[in-house]
């Protein structure tokens, strides 16, 4: 009997399971591989609606959160718990994505017990380590110790070829989010939620701008310089609306209540599920955000994307011209905003830009790499 190769698939937040997902599901149509899946629940709830979503149910589950957690705290319990697992399994190839705590601890406890190590969304950079944070540094500490580099791009292959990883070793495979995305957009797609269904009816005439803001960088008085220039978009145009899932994070939260919570036409909501977050985007007229996940997901779907951060390390669509890079100050932020909201021209220019992250068949070319090594 041929053995089968051990793939053990490990993520720990939301945006890892939505983009891991497509993969898991490729490994598994393989017959030569067998396809493990470790959680670190550094985020719990988030991470189980996901899971609940694509149907995943975790091998291994170190359930990690706890309430206010610091990133030397995830790290710690992350490496002794994936040490155990590791020790356990022995696993062929240790599959990580991205930029989380639990990315970089990962590929750190792999290297510890000598495994080869696979990093999906490999070679994005900002340049800036401390922007984001600790993104930055997660996704190069991880970028270090990995064997196969799943590039979603040319110019992050060229990142990673210019840090001084072998060529062989790096692969252009555009990105598994858009895998996810197409899986799950559907133009006739039903709101279950009635808080959502009355939203929308109650906009139905008009412009739906839809939020999200988390980074740490941003915390403080970017976000309240970001939520003042919203404010002041309402009030110049009567035909939009805001709707924000706002994050749970408290710092987030009270500055979005101080200064968006008492305005009619603004819609504060919990963070939600997948599925509808993103057929809530497909209805948007346009998105404001400092999500990562969002810059790649937003132009498959037609949708001109503003980006409140100082930095970002996909500029591909910033240089397609379907997203914007305009900061957090109020100034820049209301001027892109009324550009978008006054200009027809400009906005169907974004809306019409290509989409450089790729054409829903990733994860494929990332199974069949993993069994030709």
């Amino acid at each position: 009997m041929i053995r089968r190769k051990k793939v053990m698939v490990v993520f720990g937040t939301r945006p890892e399971a939505i983009k891991m997902a497509p993969v898991i599901q490729a490994l598994r149509q393989q017959e030569s591989i067998h396809c493990q899946i470790t959680v670190t629940a550094q985020h719990r709830e988030m991470l189980d609606q996901v899971l609940e979503l694509f149907k995943l149910t975790p091998d291994f589950d170190l359930n990690l959160m706890k309430q206010g957690q610091t990133l030397t705290d995830i790290t710690t319990r992350a490496l002794n718990g994936l040490r155990e697992v590791f020790q356990q399994e022995s696993p062929d190839l240790v599959l990580v994505h991205g930029d989380t705590t639990t990315t970089f601890v990962a590929a750190l406890a792999a290297f510890y017990a000598q495994i080869p190590i696979g990093h999906v969304e490999a070679g994005l950079r900002t340049g800036n380590k401390y922007s984001p944070y600790p993104e930055e540094m997660n996704r190069r500490l991880a970028g270090v110790l990995t064997d196969l580099h799943f590039a979603p791009t040319e110019r992050a292959r060229e990142n990673l070829l210019r840090e001084g990883v072998a060529p062989e070793n790096v692969f252009v495979t555009g990105n598994t989010v858009i895998d996810a995305l197409l899986a799950t957009v559907k133009a006739d797609y039903s709101f279950l939620e009635p808080e959502i269904q009355a939203i929308l009816k109650q906009g139905n005439a008009s412009r739906m701008i839809l939020v999200t803001t988390h980074r740490r960088e941003n915390l403080g008085e970017p976000m309240r310089q970001i939520y003042q220039a919203l404010s002041k978009m309402l009030e110049l145009f009567p035909d939009t609306y805001v709707v924000f899932p706002v994050h749970k994070n408290p710092k987030v939260r009270n500055v979005v209540e101080e200064v968006l919570g008492k305005h009619p036409r603004v819609f504060l909501i919990e963070p939600m599920d997948y599925e509808p977050f993103v057929n809530l985007m497909a209805r948007a007229y346009l998105i404001l955000t400092d999500s990562g996940g969002i810059q790649e997901e937003a132009p498959s779907l037609g949708k001109p994307v503003l980006v409140v951060r100082d930095t970002t390390e996909r500029p591909e669509a910033v240089e397609a011209g379907t997203v914007s890079l305009v900061g957090t100050g109020y100034d820049c932020v209301l001027a892109e905003l009324r550009r978008l909201l006054y200009d027809d021209e400009a906005y169907q220019k974004m809306a019409m830009a290509s989409n450089p992250y790729g054409d829903g068949h990733a994860a494929e070319r990332i199974a069949q790499i993993i069994i030709k090594n």
